[in-house]
């Protein structure tokens, strides 16, 4: 059966995550049969590491605070999580499946599938985006 995801609901929590207005600094997205739905949303990452088990595969769209001591600003991420217990089949379809995920989540600075809970650091994620993310005037002294 083909996958399919709930735009609308999908969509709204995307938003929320890009709302400056708004606390909330991920979302993540998950399998609900052949539907793909918004399984959470929230202000403390470490909140969408809880969910990144091993028995889970999930999207997550992560706002993070990047910068340097000339400027801050928000910098955002999709993570593709594929836990180590997700078969074949499985792990195979979610290359397909981000397609229709991205048709939502379109604004990002990096992208990273992982399934080693090790790799979810946020201070990893921080650096690649910051690397990602150009100028950086921290190197520079008064």
């Amino acid at each position: 059966m083909a996958t399919t995801i709930d735009k609308e609901a999908c969509r709204e929590a995307y938003n929320q995550v890009r709302d400056d207005n708004t606390d909330t600094n991920w979302a993540a997205f998950k399998y609900e049969g052949p539907m793909i739905v918004p399984a959470g949303q929230g202000t403390d990452y470490e909140d969408f590491k809880k969910m990144c088990t091993d028995d889970a595969r999930l999207f997550g769209f992560i706002r993070i605070t990047t910068g340097d001591a000339m400027s801050k600003r928000a910098k955002f991420t999709l993570i593709t999580w594929i836990g180590e217990n997700i078969g074949g089949l499985a792990r195979a379809k979610i290359s397909t499946d981000k397609a229709k995920v991205k048709e939502i989540v379109q604004n990002f600075a990096k992208e990273f599938m992982f399934s080693d809970p090790k790799e979810l650091d946020e201070d990893n994620i921080r650096e690649e985006l910051k690397k990602a993310g150009g100028a950086n005037y921290d190197a520079q002294t008064e």
